[in-house]
């Protein structure tokens, strides 16, 4: 583009030419009658009905997921939660391992709610990020408060009469999954509960 606009400048200062450029110009330039002519005239398109129809889709998809969970016929669900700055994908009776210092002690009950994606033999609910508060919930229980096995840091230069040995345990705690359930439908036709569980994690 830079380059016709530099011969188009060098063209005007001659003006001996500047008539014949001109009608060269126009006979170049594509101007709205000729892109009316080229071109045919584009279809209306619909947009309310698409979006109708869409919405129609999403319904009938949403009462069918309602129906499975209701009949108890999803099969096993699995979800993937956040979890001290990681991604875990849990499904009911896993054990899990969270590495570095975390609060709860042994034996804590608590409810994961920060769940990214839930979902069942047929579908897959995906948050954006997380789903919405109260339609999946995961129980959870402390069984295990350890030290990691212990990493051994050795450090050399040689030559230099220099040597150094660390060792390191870290803390980490072992999580079971106790249950994942889906408390209300999909599509947000339910209340949510009069009490929400309180946030821990």
């Amino acid at each position: 583009m830079s380059l016709l606009a530099q011969s188009v400048r060098q063209a005007l200062r001659h003006t001996a030419q500047r008539a014949t450029l001109s009608g060269a110009l126009r006979a170049l330039s594509l101007g709205p009658t000729l892109q009316q002519q080229n071109k045919p005239a584009p279809a209306t398109v619909d947009v309310s009905a698409i979006a109708k129809e869409h919405q129609r889709e999403c319904q009938t998809v949403c009462e069918r997921i309602n129906q499975q969970v209701a009949k108890t016929e999803q099969g096993r669900l699995f979800a993937v939660v956040h979890l001290c700055g990681k991604q875990f994908k849990i499904t009911p009776g896993d054990i899990i391992l969270v590495e570095g210092y975390w609060p709860p002690t042994i034996g804590d009950e608590i409810s994961l709610d920060k769940v990214l994606l839930a979902g069942a033999r047929d579908f897959t609910l995906i948050g954006r990020p997380i789903l919405e508060p109260g339609l999946v919930t995961v129980k959870a229980t402390i069984i295990e408060k350890t030290l990691t096995h212990t990493k051994t840091h050795f450090k050399k230069k040689r030559r230099k009469q220099y040597m150094r040995i660390n060792f390191q345990r870290s803390p980490n705690t072992m999580i079971r999954i106790n249950s994942i359930e889906m408390t209300r439908p999909v599509d947000g036709g339910g209340e949510p509960d009069a009490q929400p569980s309180k946030r821990l994690f």
